[in-house]
């Protein structure tokens, strides 16, 4: 068996800390039997003030060459003033452009321990496990024009454009119907078909794909709806497909049922199943370096890449059973921490996961 490459690229804030802890939990698996070689790169703010741009030359020919990437974070204070096409978040608009990471999954699942963390009801969320595929190449993003322009009357004026094609909707339609295929066959696609004619577009043609799955429910929804129906009843969602801006803010939302915005992990899918793998959540420059950061979405992100692209599912269902092991232990990080939990920092926890492996 040919060893996998992964490219393991750490970014800004916290992103070192907490992918130091996913890789702790891959090299111990690698005594194992996982058949893995790591190798690192720059992105995002670090990449930009040791080589002048968020996305290098260098991190993009390995990451092409990789077999799979595992992203920390980009980001922070300290770059928001550069310009908006050297900020470091262009470094990850481009990674997944250019290796064209089309199909974002991004899981929301309560682990039983966490169900109190919530700040919604415990009835209200007990059981989630919810998957939200979210398109990531297209849409308003990406489409072109875009600007910030002067009117002739001396006004300023941005503009963006929001844009589908027919074969984009296709492809990430047949990715959220596989899914729910192997789930419990259920898709809900969220639009604004009654005011957005690429949503118009979005919804005739997922309508059309779903009659060549006859074993997957199809229902629609509006993005406004949708939004309020996460936090009024979640449970009723299985897989949820949606534009990029629209799964990018619904994904969000989705997360805070979860207890923690910490604890769950992603994973930006090409047509060949190769991927990036990160935490959903950002750098957090406000506590990077303090080792107090929540590992485990990075961790299950780690368990997602043995899933989706090294065909590992076995040791992925390892992962994501020491995590559950941790928390029944009553070990938490401070976001998930409570009265009765241990609070434990970054390292311990990453140290906890791989002694339950």
């Amino acid at each position: 068996m040919m060893t996998k490459k992964i490219a393991v690229l750490p970014g800004d804030g916290i992103g070192p800390e907490i992918v130091a802890e996913a890789v702790k939990v891959l090299e111990k698996l690698g005594t194992e039997g996982l058949d893995i070689s790591l190798e690192y790169g720059l992105i995002g703010g670090a990449a930009y003030d040791e080589t002048g741009t968020p996305l290098p030359e260098a991190t993009l020919t390995l990451s092409k060459q990789a077999d799979a990437i595992l992203l920390g974070a980009v980001g922070g204070y300290k770059w928001e003033s550069l310009d908006i096409s050297v900020r470091p978040e262009k470094g990850l608009l481009g990674i997944r452009s250019e290796l064209n990471l089309f199909a974002n999954l991004r899981p929301a699942i309560l682990y039983p321990q966490l169900a109190g963390a919530s700040t919604l009801k415990a009835d209200v969320v007990a059981g989630l496990d919810l998957m939200i595929v979210r398109e990531l190449t297209g849409g308003i993003y990406f489409g072109q024009p875009r600007g910030i322009r002067t009117l002739e009357n001396g006004e300023k004026e941005g503009f963006n454009t929001l844009v589908y094609r027919e074969s984009e909707i296709n492809r990430i339609g047949k990715v959220a119907f596989d899914i729910a295929g192997k789930r419990q066959g259920r898709v809900c696609s969220v639009d604004k078909a009654n005011v957005l004619e690429s949503t118009e577009l979005w919804r005739e043609t997922m309508t059309e794909l779903a009659k060549d799955y006859s074993d997957v429910e199809l229902s629609h929804m509006y993005v406004d709806n949708a939004a309020m129906q996460l936090v009024r009843a979640p449970k009723q969602f299985d897989v949820m497909v949606t534009t990029n801006m629209f799964g990018d803010i619904l994904s969000d939302c989705a997360s805070m049922l979860t207890g923690s915005i910490g604890m769950l992990p992603s994973a930006s899918l090409d047509e060949n199943s190769k991927g990036m793998y990160e935490p959903i959540h950002g750098s957090a420059p406000d506590i990077a370096g303090q080792n107090i950061a929540n590992p485990l979405a990075t961790i299950l992100s780690a368990a997602m890449m043995l899933r989706y692209t090294l065909d590992e599912a076995e040791m992925a269902d390892r992962i994501e059973n020491a995590v559950s092991k941790v928390l029944d232990d009553g070990l938490r990080t401070v976001d998930i921490y409570s009265d009765g939990t241990t609070k434990v920092s970054t390292s311990e926890m990453g140290d906890a996961v791989v002694a339950a492996l």
